[in-house]
């Protein structure tokens, strides 16, 4: 099967969460390309390409004005605000909708989605025998958030009809996804298959659901809201053992036999 790995890079803080992301990758084990898709703001990326990823660079979605006024950071915010945590300054909603672009990739069979603020700490090269589309639960409050859907990691079968149906179906007056690309995406594929939350494991459940935290089966920690590279956030303190293990793999320094949740 021609498969890949894909992210996405919108600037210059993604491009060091994908980095450490392909490093991830490679000592997990996988044979596979990544592909790195990059936005005009991406930044220097020749550290991308270093680590032997394919750097595409592609545009936003040809989007209608009103649908940009819609989504942009202070309209999304003061519609859906984030309460639970704390979205970086650079987060700009409109990029998110770019992730579609996975389903102009025709060359490969398959592709495996994974934000640039994910780590692969175990093998998940196993994807690629997922169907199209799967992915997993928003799993980092309660079990109550079972059944929404997560798109930091997901299993997409490239198609351009697809694509081409998918922005007929995004762009539709007066629409707003809450959730930008995630919410769209539940809508699209409203019977998704579930992957084990372990393929996506968001890093709230080291804190709210210490229990789900079973190291050794968790394969992807995605560090959702505050990112493992910004300096002194909120949950710092709360987060120090997650954030050090994206350091190790960012740096290539050893990797800690198990991440255990420490007694509050």
């Amino acid at each position: 099967m021609r498969a890949a790995f894909a992210t996405l890079v919108t600037n210059s803080d993604y491009a060091l969460g994908a980095l450490a992301l392909a490093r991830s990758l490679r000592r997990a084990g996988t044979q596979h390309p990544m592909v790195v898709l990059a936005t005009r703001g991406a930044g220097d990326l020749e550290q991308l390409a270093a680590e032997g990823c394919r750097v595409l660079e592609v545009d936003q979605l040809p989007l209608s004005e009103a649908f940009r006024e819609r989504h942009s950071r202070q309209a999304q915010h003061a519609a859906a605000p984030f309460t639970k945590g704390e979205k970086p300054l650079f987060h700009d909603p409109l990029d998110n909708f770019c992730k579609l672009r996975i389903w102009e990739l025709e060359e490969f069979e398959r592709v495996v989605f994974l934000d640039a603020d994910t780590v692969v700490v175990r093998s998940i090269d196993k994807l690629f025998g997922y169907p199209e589309f799967s992915a997993a639960p928003n799993l980092y409050e309660s079990l109550i958030d079972m059944h929404r859907m997560n798109s930091g990691v997901f299993v997409a079968q490239p198609d351009r009809a697809t694509f081409d149906d998918m922005l007929e179906r995004l762009d539709v007056p007066g629409k707003f996804w809450k959730r930008t690309d995630q919410t769209f995406l539940e809508a699209y594929f409203p019977d998704w298959h579930g992957l084990p939350y372990v393929f996506n494991v968001l890093q709230y459940v080291y804190f709210n659901l210490p229990k789900l935290w079973v190291w050794k089966s968790i394969r992807v920690v995605h560090y959702q809201y505050e990112k493992p590279w910004e300096h002194g956030h909120a949950r710092t303190s709360q987060l120090r053992p997650l954030i050090d293990l994206w350091h190790a793999y960012l740096n290539g320094t050893e990797i800690p036999e198990s991440v255990r949740v420490t007694p509050s």
